[in-house]
């Protein structure tokens, strides 16, 4: 019998190349030898005309704007909420798949919110809108669907310990130029919505649940810390079955995607896996207390939306070969 071909490379469009999570995601594609038939590098206009490397060649950043997308098979897109609602819908109108790491579109019904090791099947055919998930929620998500599949989960109780870096690219060189003696712990993420939550921690809230495909209640409690990359998370949850930490640990080294760690990692830097330690007793059977670490930029941003990206180019030349 003979084997199905290898699905074709593909013509891939960088919306927010230039950004901090746009060569990210460049690295990404690299290290991961994404098959390109072309790559399209789009920016704002300020950034029109800059240069950037991909396996040595030098490729000329484009303004976006409606037509940049013509011809294209896929978009990874990070330029920003306001820019993805005015031109990801001239993408998919033109044919391609996009995969959006902003918040223009994650809480839409008809829009899926993917982490491929948790609901990976969720994953379209075909053109369409396929939003990344917050980086926050990316990490706690890959940690929390091996112990809902295998204990239940009813609450989740997080507190964050965030980079400078999830501010973009100018927070992390205001932090980076900063004085020592100066930075500061800022314990809300995002403007402070009337009822007292900030938006960061409203993303969790409402996005947990919506990857989990379950009615988990999620409490969040965002700050800002002065690290320059990787996310930390103390979390506590509340499971449907009994729970211990050596069962806990047990389950989640099965889990694709994690590293289990015997205590809170030093670095996650420049790592792929979300890392998780320090597993603690509860006040009671079902309660269980958790470290999750991440990068960011990797796991919590470009690596994720890549992972899509593979994933959907399978299936889109599965369902090509069907035809």
């Amino acid at each position: 019998m003979t084997p199905p071909a290898p699905p074709p490379p593909l013509r891939l469009g960088l919306l927010g190349a230039t950004g901090l999570v746009g060569r990210e995601m460049l690295r990404v594609l690299d290290q991961r030898d994404f098959p390109l038939a072309e790559l399209r590098l789009l920016a704002s206009a300020r950034s029109e005309g800059a240069e950037l490397d991909f396996r040595g060649q030098r490729y000329r950043v484009r303004r976006a704007q409606p037509t940049s997308f013509d011809g294209l098979d896929l978009v990874l897109a990070s330029a920003g909420g306001v820019v993805s609602r005015e031109l990801l819908p001239a993408a998919v109108a033109a044919g391609a798949a996009c995969v959006d790491n902003t918040s223009a579109f994650r809480l839409e019904d008809h829009v899926p919110l993917v982490v491929p090791e948790v609901n990976g099947h969720r994953i379209p055919d075909g053109p369409g809108l396929i939003a990344n998930p917050n980086c926050s929620t990316i990490q706690l998500a890959v940690a929390l669907a091996p112990l809902q599949q295998a204990f239940g989960l009813r609450a989740v109780t997080v507190a964050t310990y965030q980079s400078a870096s999830g501010a973009g690219q100018g927070a992390l060189r205001e932090f980076e130029r900063a004085d020592p003696r100066a930075v500061a712990v800022v314990p809300e993420i995002g403007s402070l919505l009337d009822c007292g939550e900030s938006e960061e921690e409203r993303k969790m809230r409402l996005e947990l649940p919506k990857i989990l495909e379950a009615a988990v209640e999620v409490e969040a409690w965002c700050v800002r810390v002065p690290v320059a990359r990787g996310h930390g998370e103390a979390v506590w949850i509340e499971t449907e079955t009994p729970v211990d930490p050596a069962s806990a640990a047990e389950v989640l080294r099965r889990a694709p995607g994690l590293s289990v760690v015997e205590s809170a990692p030093s670095s996650v830097a420049g790592k792929d896996r979300v890392a998780v330690g320090r597993l603690r007793r509860g006040s009671h059977p079902r309660r269980l207390g958790l470290w999750v670490a991440a990068d960011n930029l990797r796991k919590g941003a470009a690596l994720n939306a890549v992972q899509i990206a593979e994933r959907w180019r399978r299936r889109d030349a599965c369902r090509a070969q069907e035809r």
